[in-house]
């Protein structure tokens, strides 16, 4: 999530930020990191409802999955619901969704144990680096999601030719 201080189109309630103005990025990139899909929405809107969102903006052409090769999604616990399974599974994927509670019960187990680090995190991470994209100060959703995918090109090229 990030401030919008201006308002604008697709912008909502922040509530981890006492409920000022702010975006939420949905993002989906390969095993490396680089963007395959980005999507905007209020930061009131929940994780579980931009999953269909993010999966139809797919930037380039999807290979078909086979059963020698699957394609796999890995999420965190925020899309451990019924209806997100479902959507992933009826798009083709296999669904990766770590349950809600799996990693308190895992440190009790395990000591000194950490939550896993998402590759998708470390790409909002590269996005945050953007000054322009670390504070939405556009008016216009469209003009703020160009922002967003010229950086996601950048970071493309940086990833293949860096």
């Amino acid at each position: 999530m990030t401030k919008a201080p201006l308002g604008g189109e697709k912008t909502g309630k922040n509530p981890t930020d006492r409920a000022k103005s702010g975006v939420k990025r949905s993002l989906m990139t390969d095993g490396r990191g680089v963007p395959l899909a980005v999507t905007v929405a209020g930061a009131n809107c929940h994780d579980k409802n931009l999953v269909k969102l993010t999966l139809q903006s797919l930037v380039c052409e999807r290979p078909t999955p086979t059963r020698f090769h699957p394609q796999h999604v890995c999420m965190d616990k925020g899309y451990d619901y019924t209806d997100t399974r479902a959507l992933v599974s009826g798009q083709g994927y296999v669904p990766h969704i770590r349950a809600r509670g799996e990693e308190v019960r895992r440190r009790f187990v395990i000591p000194r144990y950490r939550a896993r680090r998402w590759v998708v995190e470390r790409t909002h991470s590269w996005l945050n680096r953007f000054r322009r994209l670390l504070i939405r100060w556009e008016k216009k959703a469209a003009n703020y999601v160009a922002m967003l995918h010229l950086a996601c090109a950048i970071i493309t090229f940086r990833a293949v030719f860096g």
